[in-house]
């Protein structure tokens, strides 16, 4: 049996068919199992643990033979460092009683002698914390992912594509060596079956050592684009962070992280993986050519935002008092079966916007990051369809029925647990759409932001009923 953690996530994501196709029996373990309804087959399970929590991890694990370590807390707003720390304690802790017999961990690429960034050198000790839980630990090191929907990837398009002229720090002259999805996976899966033996470290990478400014000039080039990237000797990592979250989808709280990671050189120096594994990995041309021909689909199959941790850690309200539930409701009528009545709500956010007051959800996407949160430029994994854990924009779909019911939490900084539902019920030969805002606040602080913005939310989400409606009434005109 394999233990697979970080299902919901990037590379676990994308690891869990090929454990399947591979014919494993899978246990998922996840905060929100319902997450991987749509993904997992008869052969997998997906059940409910916290890796801070010591009694979900001890049931879960029992019976596990071969655990993937595949999660971290980049994207925790403080602390992450000893979340990670607790997390690996407690993991292997209870692999360790459950009789594990392996832990696959992925952890990153950096000189162990040098100045690491913290999340650099937590990714290390995280490796050093599972090998000394006594269970046998395969770690792999590895530097940028290039893949349609890795952080990387979606970082350096969004520059290249929206940027002709780029003014720079200077991390995008320190060398690295990226690696494609494709062969991180084969480097993850070959080592179900690697011998036993002794906890092993292997740095992983592709076939090339090159700058981070050189992956934007390949993808340019691929794209044929013609772009300019200007050094600058000084740009703090807050500036540059909050850079990045202007014109990419990485936010400030992520981008901080990833722009002190990246001011340290991430290449391979031990040959051991090459000894060890069959893998030839493919140099930076053909993993841009992989990632640009997937991203041209439109829907690349995971995404790093799709982490439930990517928006940051909600056990946060864990303990804290919330005030009296605010709830406000408006429904409006349509001429349309509840299929033709949900289809925009279905395609809500992204590309296709939020049927009114674009530019004010833009703002507020901007006061979002500047107070350390998502922002607005996660987008949309698929631009028609949705599945529970989506990221949309700034929230989360947390429940979907097609055609019945959509129900988004949201991820942006705020005092209090905010919800927006759309509901279709059939009427007739009419359908009738209810819109519900939900908000929990946290004591005076939370009452407050609810008054003082709800004039302005009123205004925004009838508008938006109004303009769902509209694209209802004239899609069915058209149809007549």
């Amino acid at each position: 049996m394999v233990l697979l953690t970080g299902a919901t996530g990037y590379v676990g994501g994308r690891l869990l068919p090929r454990l399947q196709e591979a014919g494993f029996h899978i246990r998922c373990l996840a905060r929100r199992p319902a997450d991987l309804n749509d993904v997992i087959d008869t052969n997998t399970e997906a059940v409910f643990a916290d890796l801070l929590d010591p009694d979900s991890l001890s049931t879960a694990m029992h019976g596990g033979d071969i655990a993937y370590y595949l999660v971290h807390s980049m994207g925790s707003s403080d602390a992450f460092v000893e979340k990670d720390r607790q997390a690996a304690q407690n993991f292997g802790s209870a692999a360790r009683e459950a009789g594990v017999k392996r832990i696959v961990y992925l952890g990153a690429l950096g000189d162990e002698m040098s100045e690491l960034s913290d999340h650099l050198r937590s990714r290390q000790e995280v490796g050093r914390i599972l090998r000394e839980s006594g269970v046998e630990t395969i770690e792999f090191r590895a530097s940028v992912i290039i893949g349609s929907g890795s952080l990387s990837f979606e970082l350096v398009r969004a520059l290249v594509e929206r940027l002709p002229v780029m003014v720079a720090p200077r991390w995008v002259a320190v060398p690295t060596q990226p690696i494609a999805i494709n062969d991180l996976l084969a480097y993850l899966l070959a080592a179900a079956t690697l011998p036993a033996g002794s906890s092993r470290i292997y740095e992983i990478g592709g076939a090339d050592q090159i700058a981070y400014g050189d992956i934007m000039q390949e993808y340019a080039r691929q794209r044929g684009l013609r772009r300019l990237i200007i050094p600058v000797p000084v740009l703090s990592p807050r500036l540059s962070s909050l850079w990045l979250g202007l014109v990419t989808p990485v936010y400030a709280r992520v981008g901080r992280k990833l722009i002190d990671s990246v001011r340290s050189p991430t290449v391979v120096t031990n040959p051991a993986a090459r000894e060890a594994f069959p893998i030839r990995p493919m140099g930076i041309q053909a993993a841009v050519a992989q990632a640009i021909a997937r991203e041209d689909r439109e829907v690349a199959t995971t995404r790093w935002s799709d982490a439930v941790s990517s928006s940051g850690d909600r056990r946060d309200w864990v303990g804290v008092r919330f005030g009296n539930r605010r709830i406000e409701s408006r429904a409006a009528t349509v001429a349309a079966t509840p299929a033709e009545a949900f289809a925009p709500i279905a395609q809500i956010g992204g590309d296709t916007g939020w049927y009114y007051g674009n530019w004010l959800w833009k703002v507020r996407g901007f006061i979002d990051l500047l107070v350390g949160g998502v922002g607005v430029r996660r987008g949309r994994r698929d631009p028609k369809r949705l599945r529970i854990g989506d990221a949309v924009d700034w929230w989360r779909v947390e429940e979907f029925v097609p055609n019945q019911r959509l129900l988004l939490s949201a991820e942006m900084k705020t005092p209090g647990r905010a919800w927006l539902a759309f509901d279709v019920e059939s009427n007739g030969n009419r359908s009738t759409i209810r819109q519900t805002a939900i908000f929990d606040p946290v004591g005076l602080q939370g009452l407050a932001y609810w008054y003082l913005t709800y004039p302005i939310h009123r205004l925004i989400f009838a508008r938006m009923l109004d303009g769902i409606a509209a694209v209802v009434e004239e899609r069915s005109l058209r149809h007549d």
